[in-house]
């Protein structure tokens, strides 16, 4: 499958930005997705899963609250709502698909397939 993250860009501290990340080549719907999202000089990090029927979510503690994980398999697309925009938040945010459900939704290595990446900037 082919993912095209995109929908980041600058933002003030305080706002909302919405990333898409649209799937191609193979049934969208088959795989459990996720973001991540890596900042200069750290390491990638999870963010927020979404298994295969959209029913069940899980978020990274720094984003509880804040984002919101959702797809819709009829446009093969993967959202993530960001909201109360942190500086810290800034990064490349990546999606990625995991063809084995929401096993391990927080380890990189649990998703086989990865978009370019979108960067988000937030102004202090």
């Amino acid at each position: 499958v082919q993912l095209q993250a995109f929908g980041g860009g600058l933002v003030q501290a305080g706002g909302s930005l919405r990333l898409s990340c649209a799937a191609s080549g193979r049934t969208f719907s088959n795989y459990a997705m996720g973001w991540f999202r890596q900042a200069p000089g750290k390491e990638r990090e999870f963010v927020a899963a979404v298994s295969r029927s959209g029913g069940s979510t899980y978020y990274a503690d720094s984003v509880k609250g804040r984002f919101t994980i959702s797809r819709d398999n009829a446009k093969d697309t993967m959202y993530l709502q960001m909201n109360s925009l942190k500086p810290e938040d800034a990064a490349v945010y990546y999606c990625a698909a995991n063809p084995r459900g929401m096993f391990r939704p927080t380890a990189i290595g649990s998703y086989d397939y990865w978009g370019q990446g979108t960067q988000v900037t937030v102004s202090s």
